[in-house]
């Protein structure tokens, strides 16, 4: 139940402190997190921009030597000529527009496997499509335990290719609608694909084809029924996500349950993380049996990227820390020892062990990674009961902070680069705000949590001292924001960045790390963040999750949004901060 806290002051923020705002967002955020989902049918989507999966298996009963066929249009707005990934069980036959261009055979499962952004199937064929209709005829032949295709395009989105079964004589759009595929089967006792059975040569609706007994007729994949999250924001999703940013915003509320006293913000991260563990065998279920590899959820497993596994394991690794024995601490304590276990042997990195990433070109330093990886490795040190173990992610996170500042770091300008291509580091990013604030951040944990006498910690701390200079420059003193891209006077104010680089230099303020003359830089972004809160906690201007790039035009045109996450959970750290500082 949302509980109002301050009743009186509902329109009228005059009097409010930074914690009264933020107990304000976090009210809002409680009353918007169902942590639950609701039941649609799984329609597909008609543009071929994803992964393309039939599974026999669930229409079919499976039995050794059996065949099926699949038949859709592929419409093209040009002639076109790409490659086509596939991956398969059994044995696969593929036509186009009536012309034999693949045939093969797979002894064992279909290999689909999944990196940081993308997915890769195990084979690919060359294809040429004409413009207009496409005739895509696809024969299957059955293997023990699964009967399953995967298809995946790598043509130009400008071919604009899309699955139009209508354009199929006698198909209606209501088919359409529901359904990119028809699909006949079993034939039953084949040895092989080369007996030519009656769909390769027509396809007649009104059929009935005799094959182990049985009548088999042209039919459409078994609509299938998923659960899916409730009311998602078209730009941002919904709290309740599995990402980095929702996982950081239970973690922000638990923080501000020990400052308050107030314990349903701490619930809140309780709610979040057991959420995730209730439904993760269902997401486990849709992604490898539905090939839901793009659901909001299915980042919650084996998902190797930090965004996916570090980040958000803060708020299950905060609370085995921060509370005794609890029901289901045993799951808590297996999640978190698999994503030790990633990071310290399974993450990319570069030789000297710096936090790397697959895209969008290998070895590339992402400055989101410093907190992406750095909190989580700090958090695993003071869970850690082994000195040894302990040691290790402290001197894990310390040098992190050093290794990226060696690429990442601008000494003239003070700034971080959005990103660092290792194979082209004469290529200089902009300074993005929030890449800024995430490098800031983890610093400042750093400097929170790493024992003084530590040989890293006053390097750490002179470039803590040298960023927070740097930042001060680029302020917008006269309404208090940092600006998109730090370096443009012209880019827009934007939420989230003001609102963690603020935290940061409050944060030092507070503990002594920075001079006093700083303070005028920490209220003046507290002045700016009030001015996008509305008294009933909605949080506004936040920019919404942005890959690097090297053209600014891409930085300058991302939308922005409220409520998005991404600026919440930075922003109630600030809160806190700033109630400290003022108070």
């Amino acid at each position: 139940m949302l509980v109002i806290v301050n009743v009186n002051k509902a329109q009228d923020t005059s009097g409010w402190e930074p914690i009264d705002y933020m107990k304000a967002v976090a009210d809002r955020v409680i009353e918007k997190s169902l942590f639950e989902f609701k039941l649609e049918p799984n329609r597909p989507s008609k543009q071929f921009n994803q992964i393309e999966f039939i599974s026999f298996e669930r229409n079919f009963p499976v039995s050794d030597k059996a065949v099926a066929y699949a038949l859709t249009n592929l419409q093209s707005n040009q002639d076109l000529s790409f490659t086509l990934d596939l991956a398969f069980s059994g044995s696969l036959k593929l036509w186009v527009n009536d012309q034999v261009v693949y045939q093969q055979s797979n002894t064992g499962p279909a290999k689909v496997e999944e990196l940081e952004r993308s997915i890769a199937l195990e084979d690919q064929v060359e294809l040429t499509l004409k413009k207009g209709n496409n005739k895509i005829l696809v024969k299957s032949m059955s293997s023990d335990p699964e009967w399953k295709v995967y298809f995946q395009n790598n043509a130009p989105r400008s071919a604009g290719l899309e699955f139009k079964l209508a354009e199929i004589k006698n198909i209606t759009p209501e088919i359409d609608e529901i359904s990119n595929w028809m699909i006949i089967g079993p034939f039953v006792d084949q040895e092989n694909l080369d007996q030519v059975l009656p769909p390769e040569e027509e396809f007649l609706i009104s059929s009935l084809y005799e094959s182990g007994g049985q009548r088999v007729a042209w039919t459409i994949p078994k609509l299938e029924i998923i659960a899916t999250t409730i009311g998602a924001d078209p730009l941002w999703g919904t709290l309740y996500d599995y990402n980095y940013h929702t996982a950081g915003l239970a973690w922000s509320m638990y923080n501000l349950g020990e400052f308050t006293g107030e314990e349903r913000f701490k619930n809140y991260l309780r709610d979040y993380c057991d959420f995730m563990f209730r439904i993760r065998p269902y997401i486990e279920y849709e992604k490898y049996n539905l090939a839901r590899y793009r659901s909001r959820h299915a980042f919650l497993v084996d998902k190797p990227l930090l965004d996916f596994t570090t980040a958000p394991a803060i708020p299950f690794i905060y609370r085995l820390q921060k509370e005794g024995d609890f029901e289901n601490r045993e799951t808590y304590e297996e999640f978190v020892g698999n994503i030790q276990e990633y990071v310290m042997n399974r993450q990319l990195r570069l030789p000297d062990g710096t936090l790397a990433r697959e895209t969008p070109e290998k070895y590339t330093l992402w400055s989101d990674d410093m907190y992406m990886g750095v909190p989580f490795l700090l958090q695993a040190a003071l869970y850690a009961d082994d000195p040894a173990k302990k040691k290790a992610f402290f001197d894990d996170a310390a040098s992190q902070i050093l290794t990226f500042a060696e690429r990442n770091y601008d000494p003239e300008e003070q700034l971080f680069w959005h990103a660092h291509f290792t194979s082209r580091p004469e290529v200089k990013l902009p300074y993005w705000s929030r890449a800024n604030g995430w490098a800031i951040w983890a610093t400042s944990e750093v400097l929170l949590h790493l024992p003084k006498k530590h040989k890293n910690y006053r390097p750490i701390l002179k470039l803590f001292r040298d960023h927070v200079e740097g930042l001060s420059k680029v302020q917008d003193m006269e309404t208090g924001f940092f600006r998109q891209l730090l370096e443009d006077p012209d880019s827009f104010v934007e939420t989230s960045g003001t609102a963690i680089i603020t935290m940061a230099i409050a944060r030092g303020l507070n503990n002594g790390w920075i001079p006093k003359k700083y303070r005028q830089n920490a209220e003046k972004g507290w002045e700016a963040l009030t001015t996008v809160i509305e008294p009933n906690g909605k949080v506004t201007k936040i920019c919404v999750g942005t890959m690097t790039s090297e053209d600014p035009k891409d930085y300058l045109e991302r939308p922005v949004a409220s409520d998005d996450s991404h600026g919440l959970l930075g922003l109630l750290f600030t809160g806190i901060e700033m109630q400290k500082l003022l108070k």
